[in-house]
């Protein structure tokens, strides 16, 4: 039996050609060694297996090789090359961190850099999860690191840069690696592939690479446990069987389904995908995934946001084609207010199953709702009349509301002096194509001003008519129990300590209303009543959170809408002076007492 090497060591990157996703990181490296300019300390921080030690291995590789080629990369034919690549080099070296970081180990490693490199030009030492060397360990490298031999370079490397002592940052020259895209994932495994005479899809590396989130290294893994399970015929479903990734085909078959208002379709396929041990709030999230990609679709020049094959693609353009951009719009809106409440939901299952019944809902009624609903009557037959005979005649001076009758709100119980005061007007007594019109004015009496119609086009309906009406000509009873006289000094007085007693179960804030003074005031008709506080952080705090409510019960305790409430501080008049020295003690004094003046002048003492 061979020996089997998996695909992440067997395909590691041997030269800066090789790398996948970094060719800013490579151009860079190289023009420094091609320059002549290389640092004395690198910094390479990013994601896990995006390249970070492989490109170290590369750079550490390529600055010792004796005869590079004018792309910069090694020749892999001398002695340092061969060296390293058999794992006998002494001039590269490599430390973990992660066990190796205690004061000894760095002091260790700083006897091991004085000795110069027996092959190559520089000793080359990389240091891997560099962030795990404790806060000791750091500063007893900190001078070794900013003043090494001219023999010798050192590249940390670190997926959590944030742990770093910024001490240890400013000595090194940062290069942050980035996430390698899904297409260059793909486009890799599929040379892999080829190398390794196995058939795969393109659906299934992309299965792959979106599993990996990035990282090459977790692609490459996730690719040999593929290989190991599928054989060398490779099929998106058992992929996916494999891996535990949700089918695509859920998500197009839910949206189908909603299309169509069809919710019992979207609870079975619910119900089917938790029955195969799914985690039913990755359903949502997935779900939220395709109507992400179906709005990105519809979309002319968003293309580019779509990481997937040319199969797929086209059917979410097919389905995209058959969705408004609104249902989409709302149904995101649905979706990510069930993956935020999820996990407070009492009954998780349900929580979901309301989401899918109202993304079923969002066009209208079910189909089979509507099959059931009965056909309408003679009773909405006069109404729809006034909204096709108001649709009919814009120039109307009134028209009936244009909205359905499915979406309007039942009306509330009219009160009995509104319905003496205004005859209800039924369907029948309107003419068709108009509203109804009251009598003429009479010759001797002066017509009312009419008020003009939004020139928006908008139907005005007969209940906002009659409460405008209402609005502008108030009733005489009503008029009669508004107050004529504002309340007395003396009233507001009485009434503010009545205010603060309604506090009582908050003895601070009743304390500073009560012990609040009041001044009076009266401005454009009203009385305005500023109760003054102590400090500024009680009117602050005052006028933030509670003026309104206040104002209101002050209002109401006093009898009157025409008094207003303020609040303001109390001026700080007596400002008494603090005497700090013995010289400022003694002018007190003398000031104060003309025998202490004339004791300390006949003393001759001094008061300095």
């Amino acid at each position: 039996m061979s020996e089997y090497i998996v695909s992440a060591r067997k395909y590691r990157p041997d030269s800066f050609e090789e790398l996948i996703g970094q060719d800013t990181i490579a151009k860079t490296l190289k023009n420094s060694i091609l320059r002549g300019k290389l640092a004395h300390a690198y910094l390479f921080c990013g994601p896990r297996g995006v390249g970070k030690t492989s490109t170290a291995r590369i750079f550490a590789k390529t600055i010792n090789c004796a005869h590079p080629n004018e792309q910069m990369e090694p020749c892999g034919a001398c002695e340092s090359c061969i060296s390293f690549q058999e794992g006998r080099s002494y001039c590269i070296h490599e430390l973990d961190a992660a066990s190796n970081n205690g004061v000894e180990d760095i002091k260790a490693l700083m006897d091991q850099v004085q000795i110069p490199p027996q092959v190559g030009k520089y000793s080359v030492y990389i240091i891997d999860e560099v962030h795990m060397l404790s806060t000791q360990a750091f500063n007893a490298f900190l001078k070794t690191l900013e003043e090494p031999p001219a023999h010798a370079i050192f590249i940390l490397a670190t997926t959590e840069k944030h742990k770093i002592l910024p001490t240890i940052l400013s000595r090194c020259q940062t290069y942050d690696f980035n996430r390698i895209s899904i297409s260059d994932i793909v486009r890799n495994l599929r040379s892999i592939a080829t190398r390794e005479n196995i058939t795969i899809d393109d659906e299934s590396l992309h299965v792959i690479a979106q599993k990996a989130d990035g990282a090459m290294r977790d692609a490459l893994t996730i690719f040999d446990q593929t290989v190991a399970f599928c054989g060398t015929d490779v099929k998106v479903a058992d992929v996916m069987k494999n891996l535990n990734v949700l089918d695509y085909e859920y998500s197009f078959s839910l949206v189908d389904a909603f299309l169509s208002k069809d919710y019992a379709t979207a609870l079975l396929k619910f119900d089917e995908v938790l029955s195969k041990g799914f985690n039913a709030l990755h359903f949502v999230a997935a779900l939220s995934a395709h109507l992400r990609d179906l709005a990105v679709s519809k979309a002319a020049g968003a293309a580019s946001l779509l990481e997937l094959p040319e199969s797929l693609r086209l059917r979410y353009q097919e389905q995209a084609g058959r969705c408004s951009l609104q249902f989409l719009y709302d149904a995101l809106s649905i979706t990510t207010a069930c993956e935020t409440g999820y996990k407070a939901a009492v009954n998780p299952r349900l929580h979901i199953e309301f989401a899918l019944m109202r993304l079923a809902f969002l066009g209208g009624v079910p189909a089979s709702a509507a099959a059931s609903a009965p056909a309408p009557g003679a009773e909405g037959s006069s109404s729809q009349k006034i909204r096709e005979n108001a649709h009919q005649t814009p120039s109307a001076p009134v028209a009936a509301p244009a909205a359905p009758a499915s979406a309007a709100p039942a009306p509330a119980a009219e009160p009995e002096e509104n319905r003496r005061a205004y005859p209800q007007v039924h369907s029948d007594e309107v003419p068709s194509g108009t509203a109804a019109k009251s009598e003429e004015p009479k010759a001797e009496e002066s017509p009312k001003p009419r008020r003009r119609a939004a020139k928006t086009g908008a139907a005005l309906s007969l209940d906002a008519l009659m409460q405008d009406q209402q609005t502008q000509s108030a009733r005489p009873e009503e008029v009669e129990k508004a107050p004529t006289e504002l309340p007395s000094d003396e009233v507001l007085t009485a009434k503010w300590q009545e205010l603060a007693g309604q506090y009582s179960d908050k003895p601070r804030l009743a304390s500073t209303l009560s012990n609040a003074t009041l001044e009076m005031a009266e401005e454009d008709g009203r009385k305005v009543a500023t109760a003054l506080v102590m400090n500024v952080s009680q009117k602050q705090w005052i006028e933030e959170r509670l003026l309104h409510e206040l104002e209101g019960r002050f209002q109401k305790l006093c009898g009157s809408p025409r008094v207003a409430l303020r609040i303001g501080v109390v001026p700080d008049t007596e400002k008494k002076e603090v005497l700090y020295t013995n010289a400022e003690k003694a002018q007190y004094l003398m000031s104060q007492n003309g025998d202490v003046k004339n004791l300390i002048t006949d003393l001759g003492l001094d008061i300095k």
